[in-house]
C-alpha cells in the first residue's frame, strides 16, 4: 500500500491548490479569532445579543467565539484530509456565510441576534463567503482533474 494517501498526503504542500492553501489560512485565522474572542467576552452572556468588541470593531459573545472555533477546526481538518474535503467543506461554509451575511442585517438589533452580529460582521461574512466559495470551487475542480 502506498503511503501517498495517508492523512491527505496525496496532496502535499507542493501540489496544493491556492484554494486549499486559502482554506488552511482562513481555518487558522478563525481558530485564532475564536480564542481571542474569549479574552474580550468576560461578563457577556453566552448568547447575548450585544457582545464585546474584538479588535474594537467586531462584536462577539461566547457563542460567536465557539462558532469561530468550529469553523476554523472544520477548515483545518478539511485541509489535512485533502482536496476533495476542502472542496466540500469550504463550499459549504462559504454558502452558510453567504446566508449569514445576507440575513444578518435583518437580525441585528433583534432578540434573534444570538451571535451578537454587527454591521462590520456582515461585511466580513460576505467577504469570507466569496473567498471560501472560490476556494471550494477551485479545490473541487482540481480534485476532478
Amino acid at each position: 500500500m502506498s503511503t501517498d494517501y495517508v492523512a491527505g498526503a496525496h496532496a502535499r504542500a507542493g501540489s496544493r491548490t491556492w484554494g486549499e492553501l486559502v482554506t488552511a489560512v482562513l481555518g487558522a485565522v478563525y481558530l485564532v479569532v475564536g480564542v481571542a474572542g474569549f479574552f474580550v467576552t468576560g461578563g457577556v452572556g453566552v448568547a447575548d445579543t450585544e457582545g464585546s468588541k474584538l479588535l474594537g470593531l467586531f462584536e462577539v459573545n461566547p457563542l460567536h467565539n465557539v462558532v469561530h472555533l468550529a469553523i476554523g477546526a472544520a477548515l483545518v481538518v478539511a485541509y489535512v484530509a485533502g482536496r476533495k474535503a476542502v472542496g466540500i467543506v469550504a463550499t459549504f461554509i462559504g454558502a452558510v456565510y453567504l446566508i449569514v451575511g445576507l440575513t444578518g442585517p435583518f437580525v441585528t438589533g433583534t432578540d434573534a441576534n444570538v451571535l451578537a452580529l454587527n454591521s462590520l460582521d456582515h461585511a466580513l461574512h460576505l467577504g469570507s463567503a466569496a473567498v471560501l466559495l472560490a476556494a471550494g470551487i477551485n479545490a473541487r475542480r482540481a480534485a476532478r482533474a
